[in-house]
Parts: structure tokens; sequence; C-alpha cells
């Protein structure tokens, strides 16, 4: 019964330029199944214009997220609470500033 409390496989840092970096590799491993390894991913860069990204991906980035992160950071609950324009403008920076929230809340630190 060891695994019940068990929330994510390894340590997780809660400063943004970690969470950056992490969240930065999860789109890129995304990103080469597509071909697309050649974008660069930076804080201001957007998920659907500028990282091609279409909301089924967005889906597979919260399953991911969960795995990394554990039950602290929901993506599906931070973007049900976005508005239109919100989702389709979302920034990798936004991104990380509600997951290094997340994570701080949670006592990560």
């Amino acid at each position: 019964m060891s695994t019940a409390k068990q929330t994510a496989a390894a340590p997780v840092a809660d400063d943004e330029e970690t969470v950056l970096a992490d969240i930065a590799g999860m789109l890129r491993k995304m990103l080469d199944e597509y071909g697309l390894d050649d974008i660069e991913i930076a804080a201001d860069s957007r998920f659907m214009e500028d990282l091609e990204l279409e909301s089924i991906d967005l889906v597979t980035l919260a399953g991911i997220l969960q795995t990394r992160y554990g039950r602290h950071v929901n993506f599906a609950e931070f973007v049900a609470g976005l508005e239109l324009d919100e989702i389709i403008d979302l920034t990798v920076g936004r991104l990380v500033d509600y997951v290094v929230g997340c994570l701080k809340a949670a006592g990560g630190s």
C-alpha cells in the first residue's frame, strides 16, 4: 500500500526557470512527433499560433503535466477558467506561472 501517497515520480522544483525547462522539454517531445523539431520554445511562445498545437494536443499535454507534477497541477481546470480568446493566445509562460503557483501552494519547495 505504499503507492497511495505517491504523486510524482521525482522531486519537483517549483522555480520558474526549472518549470519552463520541464515544460519546454515536454513540448519538444510532442513537436518532434510531428516533425516540428525546429520550433523554438520560449515563455512567450503561443501554443496554437507559434507551436502549431491543436486542442487535442492540449489534452495530451494535460496528461503529461499530471504525470510529471501529480494532482496538484490540473491543466483542464486551468483552461476551464479561461475565456476562448485567452485559450487561443495561451503562452508557455502563462502555463509556467500556473504550474509554479500550484506547486508552491502544494508545498513543493
